[in-house]
């Protein structure tokens, strides 16, 4: 009889029940009531207007919506303000809440509390203390901007994003967010070039709408919202897996019976369990501002989505990172843990961060709604076509902009857009751009009324056109979805991208509009002139077909258009003079900075490469090989065994050849594998990077081959590790 090695309890994963692990064991059971739990750890604009003297208030007014300096004195008024609410709300810390370069978020802990002479101690914090932090610039990924020994670098108060409480059970921490600079000025966060990339935007948009006739504007906003895809599984199966722990995808794993094939996960029930830690959550993010409105399952068995509701893009960007760690931090408390890669699972859907952006005037004018008659209405046109400029003239930035060795296993693979970025417009404004390259649009398709064939129901609205899910960057009622965007990625950087383009097609376009008007054209011939020959050059970028075939990838090669389906030959196209020239003009990076990204991205995406073949080849030698030996020594017992009494083990022969065979090719590509793990390569990131995908991935992929044809045949006790079936549909 076979001896139990295996090392985990598929029931003990599934042993706790929402009601145990849920509301009731902290104390917040009951149903939320949004409208007074909403922001309640976030201060707020009002309140500091409502707490601020008039005199202060108006000063700090001028520094939100011209960009003025704040005054020492100003400042100090804030902080005083800024600690007193958040010391009356139990915090005793304070931090600086950055995102470097990491993709991530970053925090050092000071304390409220300063001893003084009397030998007691007072709660203290300055304008100073609020303004400006210094963490360590040479601990955090610069790309050379920073030397080891060249540690000092700043955080600075970005008063445009609201600070916000975080709780732990044992206290609460005031989070400032800031923005992260070395000593010589250099960005080396995510915020500063998005900040930076809004201001630019707003800019060539304040001066398009006035060129387009459009008076009383004073700002232009960039508006964004993101859907948050995920996976869930129990910790038990977590902590049995060190792939997760170190990559965050299993390298390993043979295919399920049942996968996602049945379609029945997508907006199904939601498992009590899972509903229950959304519901905190959602709790947890309306108390910190951010605005959730939409939960349900995803396409795969595990995967679920959560997604909030439009708010201008800094913001949204600081709300989406709080909403990765906030999502991470509550599954914890219901026995899960939450997947943030972008391919957790081979073989099931992969999960993105949908991306929705758009312009809104400070009037309430949404620059990208097409209203019910797209061909008259001349700001959305003009608007769009700049979009259409900017990503067919910058394919190579948007691809990069959602760069990653975890999107590579997501793009293109049935579940996600493919790699070659184009525009989707649907069959309403693709007929009105057509009119206009032709001449004067005269006319939009009617939206109409959708009928259901019986009379209890009544006719439905209908869009002009349909949804495209195989496109990267798509149009979807008032907005651009720009879908390539991986699930664990900061969208901070796809922002600025999105946005730098944006406002370059718009300087382009402005200054021709500007020298049409001003040679006497009428403004709807001065813009048709401008608007034809640009969509004429650039409209080869629009497709409305399916993303996913063959044929797109040749009609796309025929019409010029990039297609860079890894991140290697994505960064390859990176350091152009034009890519460059654009950030630099723009003032949205200098070229210091900008070339201090391209090294950290393929420093990056050969890190996250070496961990998992190291990993691989770990794992393959301490647990699925020793498993294999196992099972081989209670094949070849029993193969004597069955010879003494005499009896056929012709079937069991079989099997340890099988598993023999399967052994040995396991064992010479985890040679192969070390032997490119090992090899001398340099310390050029382009090579290190280009050796990780042409020679690394490659070995990884063998080795997991011959791993998972050895799970599908080896007894369920000895499988060291917690399989997809285990995983995907235990909760």
């Amino acid at each position: 009889m076979s001896k139990n090695y295996r090392r985990y309890d598929t029931l003990e994963a599934a042993r706790f029940t929402a009601e145990e692990l849920g509301a009731s064991r902290n104390g917040q059971a009951g149903p939320i009531n949004v409208l007074k739990i909403f922001g309640e750890n976030t201060l707020h604009i009002e309140t500091l207007r409502t707490r601020l003297p008039k005199s202060a208030w108006k000063e700090f007014q001028k520094t939100l919506e011209k960009g003025e300096p704040l005054s020492q004195h100003v400042a100090d008024a804030i902080a005083l303000v800024m600690k007193d609410w958040a010391t009356d709300k139990g915090a005793t810390h304070f931090t600086h809440w950055f995102q470097p370069l990491t993709g991530s978020t970053a925090e050092k802990h000071d304390s409220f509390i300063t001893p003084n002479q009397g030998g007691g101690a007072v709660a203290e914090f300055s304008g100073k203390d609020l303004v400006q932090g210094e963490p360590d610039a040479s601990s955090f990924p610069s790309g050379g901007l920073r030397a080891t020994f060249e540690a000092r670098g700043y955080t600075a108060w970005d008063p445009t994003s609201p600070a916000f409480i975080v709780e732990n059970p044992n206290g609460k921490v005031l989070c400032i967010p800031t923005a992260f600079a070395s000593w010589t000025g250099e960005a080396l966060d995510l915020k500063t070039p998005l900040l930076r990339s809004i201001d630019a935007v707003e800019q060539a948009a304040l001066r398009a709408v006035r060129l387009c006739g459009e008076k009383g504007v004073k700002r232009v906003f960039v508006t964004a919202g993101f859907e948050q895809e995920y996976f869930l599984i129990d910790q038990e199966f977590y902590y049995r897996r060190p792939d997760l722990i170190a990559s965050n995808r299993t390298l390993f794993g043979a295919k399920p019976p049942k996968g996602q094939e049945m379609e029945d996960h997508y907006f199904g029930s939601i498992p009590d369990r899972v509903l229950a830690f959304m519901l905190e959550t959602e709790r947890e993010l309306y108390r910190l501002g951010v605005p959730v409105k939409t939960r349900h399952n995803e396409v795969a068995p595990g995967q679920y989505e959560i997604a909030p509701l439009y708010e201008t893009a800094n913001v949204a960007a600081d709300h989406q990172q709080l909403t990765m760690s906030v999502l991470q931090r509550t599954a914890r408390k219901y026995g899960m843990v939450c997947l943030l890669h972008e391919k957790p699972f081979d073989g099931v859907n992969g999960s993105g961060k949908h991306t929705n952006w758009s312009l809104a005037t400070d009037t309430g004018i949404n620059l990208f709604d097409p209203g019910d008659t797209p061909h008259k209405n001349r700001l959305f046109l003009y608007f769009c076509a700049a979009v259409i400029r900017a990503v067919h003239k910058h394919q190579d930035l948007v691809r990069i902009s959602i760069q990653g060795a975890g999107n590579d296993h997501r793009l293109g693979a049935n579940e996600a857009p493919p790699a070659i970025m184009s525009i989707f417009l649907g069959d309403q404004l693709d007929d009105v751009f057509r009119q206009l390259m032709k001449g004067q649009p005269e006319s939009s398709k009617p939206t109409g009324l959708l009928g259901l064939g019986t009379r209890q129901l009544p006719p439905i609205s209908k869009h002009a056109g349909d949804r495209n899910r195989t496109s990267p960057f798509a149009f979807t009622g008032n907005k651009f979805e720009f879908r390539a965007v991986g699930a664990s990625q900061s969208v901070s950087f796809p922002l600025t991208v999105l946005n730098t383009i944006l406002a370059d097609a718009l300087n382009e376009m402005n200054d021709l509009l500007e020298a049409e008007l001003k040679s006497g054209k009428r403004l709807r011939e001065a813009m048709i002139n401008v608007l034809r020959p640009i969509l004429e050059e650039s409209y080869k970028v629009v497709f409305n077909g399916d993303g996913y075939s063959d044929e797109w990838k040749e009609e796309a090669a025929r019409r010029g258009l990039l297609n860079l389906p890894s991140t290697l030959d994505a960064l390859r196209m990176m350091p152009s003079e034009k890519n460059k020239e654009l950030f630099e003009r723009l003032k949205v990076l200098n070229e210091r900075e900008f070339e201090a990204r391209y090294e950290i991205f393929l420093e990056q995406y050969f890190k996250t490469i070496n961990i998992e073949a190291n990993s691989v080849q770990q794992i393959g030698h301490t647990m699925i090989l020793p498993a294999a030996v196992r099972y081989i020594n209670e094949l070849a017992a029993a193969v004597d065994r069955g010879k003494q009494l005499g009896i056929s083990t012709k079937g069991t022969e079989q099997l340890l050849a099988q598993v023999s065979g399967l052994v040995d090719d396991l064992v010479a590509r985890l040679d192969a594998l070390e032997k490119q793990n090992l090899a001398e390569v340099g310390d050029d990131p382009l090579a290190l990077a280009q050796h990780a995908r042409e020679q690394v991935i490659p070995a990884m992929n063998a080795v997991r081959d011959a791993a998972d044809r050895l799970e599908r045949i080896l007894p369920d006790d000895y499988w060291p590790l917690p399989t997809y079936r285990e995983m995907l549909f235990v909760k």
